[in-house]
């Protein structure tokens, strides 16, 4: 379902509030009707231009988007693309995916049209462009009567380069044929990993777009999303029916962005000491309720740290009230549930901190994702607790469906290895994803900022290993971590009674720590190798032959301990230096000139530009146009107004600029 949200730049019908009869006889009615105010001719299918020279691509790069060169794989997929290939590209948030489909559509003839499943999302990208002087539009849910005539009429008189839809509403009234009237020369597939059920953020709506290729057979498709495992990767290519496509991902990793994992212990304490210690930045905190964001955001208010509410529960125009807050910087802080997703295009999120534990690595880190889209630095904290994983079990032990539960308890294993791991946290992130990370360790992450303490560990670990024996040896079946914590710990449970556990030699000799402590070493051991733990409705725990081994030779084993605080860096992934007086400046005058036209900061100049101004302090037309991201229109737009600010800044601190 696609949510309701009003806009300027979007356009569309109301799936909620008409019937489908009503609205298939309106889409044909608007079609005619622009059809014969515009008298446009059927054109004919486009055909692939030829290949374009490195002048050709950079010109358009940097007049409408204001950039002098591409980042790594944006030229070779557009290369592809403008070639009539299909292209599949998996790049990381903040890689440019972007403008894999958008600088195409400014090169060839004809219509590119992309499929995005968020109005919002639309809506953002929409307003970009056309901030960047690029015709777009939208056909949606949003946008009244008129609004949407006009549209229809634009794209019958060719004047739309870029049309962003929804997947619900590209197969409504008769919009495939009236695509065939309008010179479509490409089809993009954003957020694609929507497609794949083995995904994180699956629409079945996307399952229809297969439709397209039998529709559109000559015309080029390109799918692009940011992130996607090697099955869901397959999934993509199956089930669009790519043909024979110019395949491209690229790195996973956010090298500006700094992991963080912390025990749990007074959460909202700890969450209040990160954000009273970053006073300027502003972020997400995800939670695991819709009441947890509500009650979290009450009391960040209450503590003066301006907070919002943000989940499928609220009122739709609550809801979108509150985005539009966040993104225009009026909040520091927006408390979400994973609801508060893809729309959210806010490229100077500087932190996303995980209040509870999340599902799986993929959508970790796709919700980490959305710190520090602007290649700035980003910090990524995760509160970790034993009481966490206990709660998701009880969530995944409510599904249905076994294949769901084995899946999503595999999932929940790889979450808790992650956060309990005393590895670099980036190697393990990008070894989930296929990747090897070359490194030893990353120099952006807590185990690699401050490696947590070995010690020896054999005694506690011979306890645990010989309980599992000992339990296996009397019952004849294998239990699960949380019974032999139970049994080492002396537990009266009646399970322990009733399998007559109390009567092992193991039977509470682990008294001097408690169960998480306990937990957390047998995870440990898992992880070691020395048990395995096996899939099931309930994941049982065995020795394996190492294990054995370890138990029989008395082998010394090492543990790690639990991490207890990490100190914040004072240099950070991704920084760049500059005058932060004038950069203080210059987000004042973007927040005073994106209000005056009722658009986010970003959509004036995102925070790379203003550090960059800062830093270069330029004085001239042809200073500020060497700024990343200051391409023409907004030169035109805007630039006189930041280089007064400038100039002044430079007189007042008596500096010298080029």
């Amino acid at each position: 379902m696609t949510e309701w949200l009003p806009g300027r730049a979007v356009l569309g019908l109301n799936p909620g509030n008409v019937s489908d009869d009503w609205e298939h006889l309106f889409a044909q009615a608007e079609a005619h009707l622009a059809a014969r105010e515009s008298r446009a001719p059927v054109r004919a299918p486009v055909r692939a231009p030829s290949d374009p020279s490195k002048a050709e691509l950079l010109m358009p790069l940097k007049r409408y988007f204001g950039y002098s060169s591409f980042r790594p794989l944006q030229e070779e997929i557009i290369r592809d693309s403008l070639a009539g290939r299909d292209v599949f590209a998996l790049l990381p948030t903040g890689g440019g995916k972007s403008l894999c489909f958008q600088l195409p559509a400014l090169v060839r003839k004809g219509l590119t049209v992309v499929v995005s499943p968020l109005i919002a999302l639309m809506k953002d990208q929409v307003d970009s462009l056309r901030a960047n002087g690029i015709q777009a539009a939208c056909l949606n849910s949003s946008l009244e009567g008129d609004q949407r005539r006009s549209v229809w009429r634009d794209l019958h008189q060719g004047k739309i380069r870029i049309l962003y839809v929804a997947p619900e509403r590209l197969f409504v009234g008769t919009l495939t044929e009236e695509l065939k009237q309008w010179n479509l020369g490409a089809i993009a597939v954003d957020e694609a990993h929507c497609i794949s059920e083995w995904g994180h953020d699956f629409r079945p709506e996307y399952r229809k777009l297969s439709e397209l290729r039998t529709q559109f057979p000559e015309v080029p498709f390109i799918a692009l999303t940011a992130t996607a495992t090697e099955r869901v990767r397959s999934d993509i290519l199956t089930q669009l029916n790519l043909r024979n496509p110019a395949t491209y991902v690229a790195s996973f990793n956010r090298p500006n962005l700094t992991y963080r994992v912390l025990p749990k212990a007074q959460a909202y304490s700890q969450i209040v000491a990160f954000l009273k210690s970053r006073p300027s930045d502003s972020g997400i905190i995800y939670c695991a309720s819709r009441n947890s964001t509500e009650a979290l955001a009450a009391k960040l208010n209450a503590d003066r740290i301006p907070s919002l509410a943000y989940h499928a529960g609220l009122e739709n125009d609550v809801r979108s009230r509150n985005q539009e807050r966040f993104l225009r910087d009026e909040v520091r802080v927006v408390c979400a549930t994973v609801a508060f997703g893809m729309g959210i295009n806010k490229p100077n999120v500087r932190f996303v901190i995980h209040h509870d534990l999340p599902k799986n690595l993929e959508g970790y880190y796709q919700e980490t994702g959305r710190a520090g889209r602007d290649g700035l630095p980003g910090e990524c904290l995760l509160l970790f607790s034993a009481g966490d994983v206990a709660k998701q079990i009880g969530f995944i032990d409510e599904k249905t469906d076994e294949q769901e539960r084995r899946i999503a308890r595999q999932q929940l294993q790889q979450m808790v290895h992650y956060s309990e791991s005393s590895e670099c946290r980036r190697t393990d992130l990008l070894r989930y994803f296929g990747e090897a990370y070359p490194a030893t360790g990353c120099g952006a992450c807590d185990n690699c900022l401050s490696p947590r303490a070995t010690y020896d560990g054999t005694l506690q670990a011979q306890k645990l290993l010989s309980c599992v024996f000992r339990i296996r040896q009397k019952s004849g079946f294998a239990v699960g971590l949380n019974h032999v914590v139970a049994v080492l710990t002396g537990s009266e449970s009646d399970q322990v009674q009733r399998w007559g556990h109390q009567s092992l030699s193991t039977y509470g000799i682990g008294k001097d720590l408690n169960r998480n402590e306990w937990g957390a070493i047998g995870r440990e051991l898992v992880r070691l190798g020395l048990l395995q733990q096996d899939p099931g409705q309930f994941p049982t725990i065995s020795l394996t032959d190492e294990g054995r081994a370890a138990l029989r030779e008395r082998r010394v084993i090492q543990l790690t301990r639990p991490r207890e605080a990490v100190k914040p860096r004072t240099s950070k992934p991704g920084d760049i230096d500059c005058d932060e007086l004038l950069f203080d400046k210059l987000r004042r005058l973007r927040k005073r000139l994106a209000d005056e036209q009722g658009v986010p900061p970003y959509i004036v100049f995102g925070d790379t530009s203003l550090r960059h101004m800062a830093r270069d302090k330029p004085v001239t037309d042809d200073g500020l146009l060497e700024i990343p991201g200051v391409g023409e229109t907004k030169l035109r737009v805007y630039g006189e107004e930041f280089l007064t600010e400038i100039r002044e800044h430079v007189r007042v601190q008596g500096n010298s600029a080029s």
